[in-house]
């Protein structure tokens, strides 16, 4: 058995929660922050849209070394800019995982923030700890953004008060 075909569904599953949660933001509320210190909205509703984007960087090479002086997060302009890109990414990356043998994903993956080891380990690691619960994480910050905006919850693992099943 391949090991990314034990993933793939679970993957599938929460891309779409995290798609269903994307067409909540107000695009009104775009440049909107909780606190002086967070990201505003539309940045983290971009970052949500970018994150399935290094999966490929993930599976196809063996590291990266990130200049955050260099990085420029995904701040779409529209909701419709940043569903399209939520939707390329995640198509990309499934692509990118079904082709992706058992020994590729046991591989090492290394990143470097300016030429400094800040983490490595087998790909499958970063997977799932880099992309999949980094994406959860953010898609939790998000559904306190949307509260705090008013915007009515769905279920994600289970009730909420808007959404009781």
């Amino acid at each position: 058995m391949r090991i990314i075909d034990g993933i793939l569904g679970e993957y599938e599953h929460e891309c779409a929660t995290t798609r269903k949660l994307l067409e909540l933001v107000p695009e009104a509320d775009f440049g909107w922050k909780p606190h002086e210190k967070s990201m505003s909205l539309g940045v983290l509703a971009g970052h949500l849209a970018e994150n399935p984007g290094w999966t490929e960087v993930t599976l196809k090479q063996d590291g990266m070394d990130m200049n955050p002086d260099e990085y420029r997060p995904f701040t779409p302009k529209t909701k419709k800019e940043l569903l399209e890109a939520f939707d390329q990414n995640v198509a990309k990356a499934k692509a990118v995982m079904a082709e992706t043998s058992n020994e590729e994903l046991l591989k090492p993956w290394t990143m470097k923030v300016r030429g400094k080891v800040h983490m490595s380990m087998p790909k499958i690691a970063v997977l799932r700890g880099f992309i999949m619960n980094h994406t959860v994480h953010h898609r939790g910050q998000l559904t306190v953004y949307l509260r705090m905006r008013n915007v009515k919850l769905p279920s994600v693992y289970g009730p909420t008060a808007d959404a009781p099943m």
